[in-house]
């Protein structure tokens, strides 16, 4: 069972990360179709997994990390990345199960935390990088308000070949609120 309700967006809530939610996590990043929009090459053990969430229960960095959940169940992860408060910035990270592709679950989560941060931890930018061939998610970022800053060619090496990455960025004041 996903962890307390943090955030609510128009169809998901964002929750907190619980050590129930190990295997969730490892069995959807391991999943082919999930990791080939990642940059995640290696497979995750679950007791990988189990530590990645227990640093993230500690509280050892200002990252932020929330399950998204449709109907209390658990559909994907979001995350603010790389935190760094002195400038106020943060790297927007997601993926969500197959099965809650095309829903608008992720648009919303995207939009629901980046205005958590923004409005609660007085964020001035978010940014977010995403390869070249994953469509669905630079959606995702340009829904949400976020412009296409520019291409890191041939950034990153998977299935056999480089492949370029595009960094999206999305400044207060800038949010599409969906209204």
């Amino acid at each position: 069972m996903p962890g307390p309700v943090f955030l609510r967006g128009e169809t998901v809530t964002l929750r907190t990360v619980e050590d129930e939610d190990v295997s969730f996590l490892q069995e959807t990043i391991n999943d082919p179709d999930v990791r080939h929009g990642l940059s995640a090459t290696e497979p995750i053990s679950e007791e990988a997994e189990r530590e990645w969430v227990e640093s993230v229960a500690s509280g050892e960095t200002d990252d932020v990390h929330l399950l998204v959940c449709v109907d209390g169940e658990a559909v994907g992860i979001i995350g603010l990345n790389d935190v760094t408060d002195r400038i106020g910035m943060a790297e927007l990270g997601y993926w969500l199960t197959p099965d809650a592709w095309g829903n608008g679950y992720a648009t919303d989560a995207a939009r629901t935390i980046t205005e958590y941060a923004f409005r609660e931890r007085r964020f001035h930018r978010v940014y977010a990088k995403v390869f070249a061939g994953n469509e669905g998610s630079q959606r995702v970022l340009e829904k949400t308000g976020f412009q296409r800053e520019g291409t890191l060619r041939d950034h990153w090496f998977r299935d056999g070949r480089y492949e370029d990455v595009y960094i999206y960025g999305l400044l207060e004041g800038e949010l599409d609120h969906g209204e």
